[in-house]
C-alpha cells in the first residue's frame, strides 16, 4: 500500500480520533510514531490506535499545537468543524476552527519546516457550473463552511508560494466508511445505514435524483499517503472516484444489502442543496499517482459489515 512509502517517521494527525483521522492513525502507526491532537469535541479516545502518542487539545490553543508539532516530519491536517448546518448558525465559531486554527498550524508549519497535508472540500465550489467538477471549476461556496474551506485551501497554495512551504491541499467530495457514526452532521450512507438497521424507513431528502461522488476511506487515505510523500507540493487536488451516484440508488442499495423491508421515504427538499456533483480526478491521478480502488458497491459491503458489529457506535 502507499503508506509504506511513510516509514520511520514522526507524523502529527490532527482530529485523529475522528473519522478519517482516525483510519489514517491505524494504516501509519505501525512504521512510524504517530502523535494525535484532537480535542474529542466529535472525535472517540476509543478510535486512536495502540502506539500513537495522544494530546488531548484544542488546535486553537497555541500551546498544545506547538507540543504536538515538536519534531515532526509531516502534519495530515484533519481537524474541523465539519457540519455545514453548525457553520450556518455560528459562523464565527466555523472561522476560528476551520480558518484561524489552520492558519497558525500553518504558520507552525512554516516555523518547524514541516510538510503538510490538508483536508480542503469539494464544499469550495458550491453549486458546479458543469460537471465532472474539476479543480479550475469557479469557486462559489454555498455555505460558511464552503467559504471557510475555500479560504484554508487558498492560504496553504499561499503559504507555498509566499514561503516556500510544503503542503499539498485534498478537496474531499464525499467520503465514506467504517467508523462514520450516523447523526444530524454525518454523511448519508450513516444515517441510512442506522437507521435501515434499526427497521425505520430511509429518508430522502427531495426526490433523490441528486447525484454524489462518493469516495470510500481507504482510498482517501491511499490519497493522503501519496501527498505527504509526492515531490509535488503548492497544489490542490480533487479526491473522489470520477463516479456518480443518486441518493435514491444509495437508499435502493442499503435497503437491499440490510434486507430490510423499510420504506424509503421522501421528504421536503433540503434548502439550497446542491443538484449534482462528480469530480474530475485526472489531476491527482497524474500528480499523486492517485487511483480509487474501491468501488461504491464493495464499500458498502464493507461499511454495512461494520454497522452490524457496532449497533450503538460511540460518537
Amino acid at each position: 500500500m502507499t503508506a509504506t512509502a511513510l516509514t520511520g517517521k514522526r507524523i502529527l494527525i490532527t482530529g485523529g480520533a475522528g473519522f478519517i483521522g482516525s483510519h489514517l492513525a491505524r494504516t501509519l502507526v505501525a512504521e512510524n510514531e504517530v502523535v494525535i491532537l484532537d480535542a474529542l469535541t466529535t472525535g472517540s479516545r476509543s478510535n486512536v490506535p495502540d502506539g500513537a502518542t495522544f494530546i488531548e487539545g484544542d488546535i486553537r490553543d497555541d500551546a498544545a499545537l506547538e507540543r504536538a508539532i515538536d519534531g515532526v516530519d509531516v502534519i495530515f491536517h484533519e481537524a474541523a468543524l465539519v457540519s455545514v448546518e453548525r457553520a450556518i448558525d455560528d459562523p464565527p465559531l466555523s472561522h476560528a476552527i476551520n480558518v484561524g486554527a489552520t492558519l497558525s498550524l500553518l504558520e507552525a508549519a512554516r516555523d518547524h519546516d514541516v510538510r503538510v497535508v490538508l483536508a480542503s472540500s469539494a464544499a469550495i465550489y458550491g453549486h458546479p457550473e458543469s460537471v465532472p467538477i474539476d479543480e479550475a471549476e469557479p469557486k462559489t461556496p454555498a455555505s460558511p463552511y464552503g467559504i471557510d474551506k475555500h479560504s484554508i485551501d487558498q492560504y496553504a497554495r499561499q503559504y507555498h508560494d509566499q514561503y516556500g512551504l510544503e503542503v499539498v491541499a485534498l478537496r474531499y467530495f464525499n467520503v465514506f466508511g467504517p467508523g462514520q457514526v450516523a447523526g444530524p452532521y454525518s454523511g448519508v450512507i450513516s444515517i441510512f445505514l442506522e437507521q435501515a438497521l434499526a427497521g425505520e424507513s430511509i429518508t430522502v431528502e427531495g426526490d433523490g435524483s441528486q447525484t454524489r461522488d462518493f469516495v470510500y476511506i481507504d482510498d482517501v487515505v491511499q490519497a493522503n499517503c501519496l501527498a505527504a510523500t509526492s515531490a509535488t507540493s503548492g497544489h490542490a487536488f480533487n479526491i473522489g472516484t470520477g463516479q456518480a451516484v443518486t441518493i435514491r440508488e444509495v437508499a435502493e442499495q442499503i435497503q437491499e444489502q440490510t434486507g430490510t423491508d423499510a420504506a424509503i421515504v421522501h421528504t421536503e427538499p433540503r434548502a439550497g442543496d446542491i443538484d449534482h456533483s462528480r469530480a474530475d480526478i485526472s489531476a491527482a491521478k497524474a500528480a499523486l499517482g492517485y487511483e480509487p480502488t474501491v468501488s461504491f458497491e464493495d464499500g458498502l459491503e464493507h461499511t454495512l459489515e461494520w454497522y452490524r458489529t457496532h449497533q450503538q457506535p460511540t460518537p
